[in-house]
């Protein structure tokens, strides 16, 4: 069954008797200031009941759990962000090719994100650093695919590359 804007990948998946990525959860010892980041890095819009408080309101939902949604999403397109309290949380270490340090946990996940081109990477790794990524690594001269790979502020990797 081809997904078409027409239809509804849930659905899809409910008819062919498979199950369906809701959203990808990622473990931080505070939500909301990674949910932020990342709503300000991929434009996403949260969850109805999941916005900021206002100005000196505590959080509505406590500080365990928020959705983020993609634009024009309604949560059912599989490309929703999640973000659960852990208060053991440890930021991932990146790279395979070095020993993993004492208590470190080696990544088991990342995310990729595809900009149009070069121009629009070079300005999206200006707006993860501004927003608080760190670089990681810097592949931008690569002819067959400039990539750079952060960390977001919990340090959990993420790419942005020329797709």
């Amino acid at each position: 069954m081809a997904h078409t804007q027409e239809t509804d990948p849930y659905e899809e998946a409910a008819a062919a008797d498979r199950p369906f990525i809701a959203q990808v959860v990622l473990d931080c010892p505070h939500p909301r200031p990674l949910a932020e980041f990342y709503r300000e890095l991929l434009g996403y819009t949260y969850r109805p009941g999941d916005e900021p408080p206002a100005a000196g309101e505590p959080e509505r939902n406590g500080d365990e759990w928020l959705v983020l949604r993609s634009p024009g999403g309604a949560g059912r397109d599989g490309r929703s962000l999640a973000f659960q309290r852990n208060a053991d949380h440890r930021p991932a270490e990146w790279s395979a090719e070095e020993p993993l340090s004492p208590g470190g946990q080696r990544q088991m996940l990342h995310l990729d994100m595809v900009v149009p081109g070069t121009d629009a990477l070079v300005r999206q790794r200006e707006r993860a650093l501004a927003l608080g990524a760190s670089l990681l690594f810097d592949r931008f001269d690569d002819e067959e695919e400039p990539l750079f790979v952060f960390a977001d502020p919990a340090g959990h990797p993420f790419c942005i590359f020329v797709g």
